[in-house]
């Protein structure tokens, strides 16, 4: 269906073909009519749906009318809040809001930590009809009495499922404070657990609810596959995965941030383009990463989950689990990435011993099973028995001499297979190898690894694969 069925000004329908866009996605169609009527909304839609202007569009339709062309604060008061969980989801959906109301008078801005206040508190003094901001630099600027929330007329939370697990909800329930008592609420969500449902009731009146696809599952344009293998070998797989399969674009999941920083460093040195993008990152070097990402730069972007949240990159072919999330919710979550508008993707999961239980947690939470590939004989390192049994030198060959009484000579064995592009030779057994102390390279920007202890021995997270308990 069009959007001109929608009843949308002429002014956003011009900007929707700005950025040819022809036909509305299911979850604008069933989200902007009730929304325009002023209903409270729950939605519940797969990433990647065109969530962003289904509740931009009709914010920007309902406070047409009140726009001014007057350079006057006092005329440009914050009537519409949108809050995320993440600075770079922030960013996106004020880019997005900013594009659809490219010709309507209506202000716009964007306000999230890891920079400086000033130029934020500078916009917000000269007066924004929309904000977009995370819950933290909300509050700073609260406290700071740079920003006025007093003339609210709609709020957004948007990956308000997010929100709770990142522990934003006492946040939330400050900024609820702040606002009029009288205003239209909109909750948008990739997933629809109980717990939202609960934060639902206590916020929203009468709501529409929306749920475009059903509960806690992927998105159908995905498929979903896995390799049984080592933690210690999960590195040589990644790097054959994607070298052997050209991968040209590829977001790698890993659990903590040292593990992004670790695993980025060893992907350089294997030859292949990768940066890191995690909440230790100053604001510039994560928006950095992910052009570089998105432009080609780089292939391979490693990212935890926090920062890679609500993360808008078209047509991404290849979400890899190098390690698996431990809330299963959070799989859909990195999948999301993926599948998006009508696109293709892959998601390939590494899993270890150790990480059976998280499998068994999200294939009942999909309901479905990952389709289990076969570990590629070169990161297997298995030999067939009938080789181990031609090449194998008898126990008893040193006991035994020959004639001028010098042991007999080792067996001659097959020299190992030439190692494929990058420099691994998968025939050796694999063994994890700490950073040298080298500059890191500058797509990375990351810290170094510890060197050896004195014994020459690696340290224990080494051998283990930089594996912890400590969620990112």
């Amino acid at each position: 269906m069009s959007f001109e069925s929608l009843g949308l000004l002429p002014e956003l329908l011009r900007a929707i073909a700005d950025q040819g866009y022809t036909q509305a996605t299911p979850i604008q169609l069933k989200a902007i009519p009730p929304i325009l009527a002023r209903h409270d909304i729950m939605g519940c839609a797969q990433t990647g749906t065109g969530k962003t202007a289904g509740f931009a569009l009709p914010i920007l339709q309902m406070l047409a009318p009140q726009q001014s062309a007057s350079p006057s604060p006092a005329r440009h008061p914050i009537r519409a809040l949108v809050i995320t969980p993440t600075r770079e989801l922030a960013a996106q959906v004020e880019e997005s809001v900013r594009g659809y109301g490219k010709y309507l008078a209506l202000r716009s801005s964007v306000v999230f930590g890891g920079v400086d206040i000033e130029p934020q508190i500078k916009v917000l003094r000269g007066g924004v009809e929309i904000l977009v901001a995370t819950p933290g630099r909300l509050l700073d600027h609260v406290h700071q009495k740079t920003v006025n929330l007093s003339r609210v007329e709609i709020l957004v939370l948007d990956e308000a499922d997010r929100m709770l697990d990142m522990g934003f909800m006492p946040d939330i329930k400050r900024i609820l404070a702040l606002l009029p008592a009288q205003r239209q609420n909109l909750m948008f969500s990739a997933t629809f657990p109980d717990e939202i449902k609960k934060l639902a009731g206590q916020i929203l009146r009468a709501p529409v609810v929306i749920e475009v696809a059903r509960r806690n599952a992927p998105t159908d344009l995905v498929t979903h596959q896995m390799y049984e293998v080592e933690a210690a070998r999960k590195r040589v797989l990644l790097t054959h995965l994607i070298k052997s399969r050209d991968m040209r674009q590829a977001l790698v999941f890993v659990r903590m941030k040292r593990d992004a920083n670790r695993l980025t460093r060893e992907l350089v040195r294997d030859g292949v383009a990768a940066t890191a993008i995690h909440s230790d990152r100053t604001q510039g070097e994560r928006m950095q990463a992910l052009e570089d990402f998105k432009q080609g730069t780089v292939n391979v972007l490693v990212a935890t989950d926090i920062a890679a949240r609500g993360l808008d990159i078209e047509q991404l072919p290849f979400v890899v689990n190098y390690e698996l999330p431990y809330v299963a919710e959070d799989y859909i979550h990195r999948i999301g990435r993926t599948g998006r508008a009508g696109s293709t993707g892959e998601a390939i999961s590494l899993v270890c011993a150790d990480e059976h239980r998280m499998l068994d947690d999200i294939e009942r939470t999909i309901k479905c099973k990952l389709e289990r590939l076969p570990l590629p004989e070169l990161v297997s390192g298995r030999k067939s028995s009938s080789s181990e049994g031609r090449h194998a030198a008898p126990r008893h060959a040193s006991s035994h001499k020959q004639p001028h009484g010098k042991p007999h000579a080792k067996p001659h064995l097959k020299p190992p297979s030439a190692p494929l592009p990058g420099g691994f030779d998968f025939s050796k057994p694999y063994e994890p190898k700490l950073a040298d102390h080298r500059p890191a390279s500058a797509a990375g920007h990351i810290s170094h690894a510890r060197p050896h202890s004195k014994s020459g021995r690696r340290p224990t997270a080494a051998l283990l694969g930089g594996l912890a308990v400590k969620k990112s």
